[in-house]
């Protein structure tokens, strides 16, 4: 990679971080409010929940968009390139950037709701704030779940972005406000079997910082689902692409 590139790359990757920051300070976030012991949200509920993740990828995107396209997913990045959308040599700084911020906002999350996490005892509670687990456990089927999830995102914010004739492509190039509602609807209507990471870095980053942060009786970070939600995003991203290359 020449010194242009590297260049080049500096600020959408702190775009990248930063937005992917926002993203898993508010979805965690509103995650840690519904679920943890003696927060004033407490049982909020499965609503709320999908309507704070949707308005946490309009936040970032906002921050983001500008200047990254806003992807704040490894999916979408990998999914963008292979529909020739955006360039290989972007890919690997784009999702180091996207771990390394869903991480940093991850631990903001514990950071600021530490009293609840200590007040909780449930550790998949605990567990959750932080990363997916399916409801009925059933890896393949729980990929199945993700790999749908994700084809739906990425087919349709590839869709809009042709329609729209933008010149760059990522969530911030469509508009911020279908994607929310997008993020909505995929949570409401298909995220009750694994809770819908649809994003390696919103389940990977956080499930690292759960390992690693000091929470008091936190548990295990259920390594042995962990590749459910970032190949199964993968995978669809990826097939999303193949169809987007066929049929726009």
């Amino acid at each position: 990679m020449t010194h242009e590139m590297i260049q080049a790359l500096l600020e959408p990757c702190l775009f990248e971080f930063i937005g992917t920051l926002v993203l898993i300070l508010l979805g965690d976030g509103v995650v840690a409010a519904c679920c943890l012991k003696k927060s004033k949200a407490e049982g909020a509920g499965w609503v709320v929940i999908t309507m704070g993740w949707g308005f946490a990828v309009m936040c970032g995107a906002f921050i983001a968009g500008p200047d990254s396209g806003a992807h704040l997913n490894p999916a979408l990045t990998i999914a963008l390139a292979l529909a020739g959308k955006f360039a290989w040599f972007k890919v690997v700084p784009y999702i180091i950037a996207q771990m390394l911020g869903a991480f940093c906002g991850a631990s903001l999350v514990y950071a600021m709701y530490k009293d609840h996490f200590d007040a909780t005892e449930d550790q998949a509670t605990k567990l959750g704030v932080f990363c997916t687990a399916p409801a009925i456990r059933n890896n393949w089927r729980n990929f199945l779940s993700e790999f749908v999830g994700t084809w739906l995102l990425v087919f349709t914010i590839i869709a809009l972005g042709t329609n729209a004739n933008q010149a760059e492509f990522g969530i911030g190039s469509i508009g911020n406000f279908p994607v929310t509602f997008l993020i909505m609807a995929i949570g409401m209507s298909l995220g009750g079997t694994t809770g819908y990471a649809i994003n390696p870095a919103r389940d990977l980053g956080p499930r690292i910082a759960h390992a690693l942060l000091p929470i008091k009786g936190k548990g295990k970070s259920d390594w042995g689902y962990s590749w459910v939600p970032v190949l199964g995003p993968i995978a669809g991203a990826a097939f999303a692409a193949l169809c987007a290359v066929l049929v726009f």
